[in-house]
């Protein structure tokens, strides 16, 4: 239904209002229909308008814009720019590929090797979460199991102590920069 409908079914239901009243609530009612719809476009414009701009704050950076077209508005909708979603398990992929393929993980050491076992709290983004519970079924461990193991061969790699080891000299020393450089 457009606004044109809208003002028309207005102007009816004050017809019809009016004949209950006789025939001076008839005049009274025609020489009031001119005025009130031009007061009825306004309101419902200043209403469109109105949602409109709550949309648009729901909807930022996009936008919904109310435009007049003859007599009826229309919307016009400016949706938020797409933004790429970071493929993370196709960087990962594109990583491996370049690796050369790690030796197998070592059996998690029995709690009795190490002389018994500490409690760690980690905190994984959802999406992380969800990957390292899928390898784990797909290993068939559980996830506390799946997580000892890949830290244990993460450890006994010794291109990961390399790393940690000259990342943590080149703070210490004075080598490194940290901050945001433009």
């Amino acid at each position: 239904m457009n606004l044109t409908q809208y003002v028309d079914q207005l102007r009816q239901e004050l017809a019809v209002a009016a004949e209950a009243g006789g025939d001076e609530a008839r005049a009274l009612a025609e020489r009031l229909t001119a005025p009130l719809e031009s007061a009825a476009r306004l309101t419902l414009l200043n209403a469109l308008s109105a949602a409109a701009e709550e949309i648009t704050v729901d909807l930022a950076p996009g936008s919904v814009d109310v435009r007049l077209r003859g007599v009826d508005p229309e919307f016009v909708v400016t949706p938020p720019p797409a933004v790429e979603a970071f493929d993370a398990r196709a960087e990962y992929a594109a990583l491996m590929a370049t690796q050369p393929a790690p030796p197998p993980a070592p059996a998690a050491p029995d709690a009795a090797e190490d002389g018994g076992t500490a409690r760690i709290n980690l905190r994984l983004p959802a999406h992380v979460k969800a990957r390292v519970e899928e390898a784990a079924s797909r290993d068939g461990l559980s996830v506390n199991a799946w997580l000892v193991r890949a830290v244990s061969a993460a450890l006994d790699q010794p291109d990961a102590r390399t790393v940690m080891t000259a990342n943590r000299e080149a703070r210490s020393s004075g080598n490194g920069f940290t901050g945001w450089v433009r």
